[in-house]
């Protein structure tokens, strides 16, 4: 969503972070986000951008499939298209200091568009 008008092409929001929440059948090989606590760090991504003064600009929404299972929990923000992969609220809590608010990327958690493996290991 954009306010793109003539003269205008500043974007809605300054970051918009969409977090797959996708479940699978449990027999998938490819697994899913959701069966392993996508919805959890997503709500806990949610109240740590609004604990950190995140509110007006960002958007955290949760995504269906982002095509990325092997690699999951997985999140893109946007507006530059940042992917991660996180497991755990410590990885939410670098996520939000080092992106969200520095705007600086969290290079151990970025996932590469070749990537069909974490190089970090899922807890």
């Amino acid at each position: 969503m954009s306010q793109d008008s003539p003269g205008n092409s500043a974007p809605y929001y300054r970051i918009h972070a969409f977090v797959c929440t996708n479940e699978r059948d449990a027999d998938d090989p490819r697994g899913s986000c959701g069966a392993k606590g996508s919805t959890e760090l997503r709500d806990y991504l949610k109240k740590k951008a609004k604990m950190a003064g995140l509110l007006k600009g960002v958007r955290i929404n949760n995504a269906g499939c982002l095509d990325r299972c092997e690699l999951g929990p997985v999140m893109v923000v946007y507006p530059e298209g940042t992917w991660y992969g996180m497991d755990s609220k410590e990885d939410i809590d670098e996520i939000v200091e080092t992106h969200l608010v520095g705007g600086r990327k969290v290079e151990r958690l970025l996932l590469k568009p070749e990537d069909r493996q974490r190089d970090h290991p899922m807890k």
